[in-house]
């Protein structure tokens, strides 16, 4: 089940899908004291399984991803001996990277000893302060091998971003589109099964073994976004 990880938050300004910052608010006459007052601090949701409400929502290819501000990431962490690991993270809210918290929090955990290869199924593209937590984790560890594999391109048009995605490929991760296979494996290995409620209030799952069932246009909408990629690392 889903676990909370409490970090501090940062300093900057956090960037979402409708491409906004959140700004504090401050009241007349008191703006010097908030301005010194410590920022609350920041969730990250962990676990193993995502409901699939969620992936189905927060994962659609679409291209304008109204209302899709969070990001969630769900990755696999193997070493060379065959040892296999499996998680995810998520946004609690829009001041959290769950990116930033992989690579500076989570992954730091399995490079103790050896050579590890990392795959990251990502809801969107990484902004640009997480695609720089991701280059700097692999000049920093030469032994990581990276994969990012995205559902959607998060502010592609911007140059800021295009430049950010420049600089993974330069430091050698290698970015990609998700396409059906990569679905259906998100969906086996990370999704929960739906559950409803019996008549006492208990939980009861309705498909253990449901498949998953792709939207209409996945396949063209991976294909328009495989093309704005390869533009953008051209």
């Amino acid at each position: 089940m889903a676990q909370r990880q409490n970090k501090s938050q940062s300093d900057k300004d956090p960037i979402n899908d409708t491409g906004n910052a959140e700004k504090p608010e401050n009241g007349e006459g008191n703006s010097e004291k908030k301005e010194q007052e410590e920022l609350p601090p920041f969730e990250i949701v962990e676990g193993s399984r995502i409901p699939a409400s969620s992936f189905m929502f927060q994962f659609k290819n679409v291209e304008y991803s109204s209302g899709r501000n969070k990001t969630i990431l769900c990755y696999t962490v193997e070493r060379p001996e065959g040892q296999v690991f499996h998680g995810y993270l998520e946004d609690e809210h829009a001041s959290a990277h769950a990116e930033d918290a992989f690579f500076t929090s989570v992954l730091p955990q399995f490079l103790t000893s050896g050579s590890v290869t990392v795959t990251c199924y990502v809801s969107s593209s990484p902004c640009v302060n997480c695609a720089a937590s991701v280059a700097q984790c692999l000049r920093r560890n030469k032994t990581v091998r990276i994969q990012l594999a995205v559902a959607r391109l998060f502010q592609w048009e911007e140059p800021e971003i295009r430049r950010a995605l420049k600089g993974l490929r330069s430091a050698g991760c290698q970015v990609r589109m998700m396409r059906g296979a990569d679905y259906v494996y998100v969906w086996k290995n990370f999704v929960e099964p739906d559950v409803t409620l019996d008549e006492e209030g208990k939980e009861i799952v309705k498909d253990e073994h449901q498949d998953f069932i792709p939207w209409e246009d996945l396949e063209e909408n991976a294909r328009y976004y495989e093309e704005k990629l390869e533009e953008i690392l051209r």
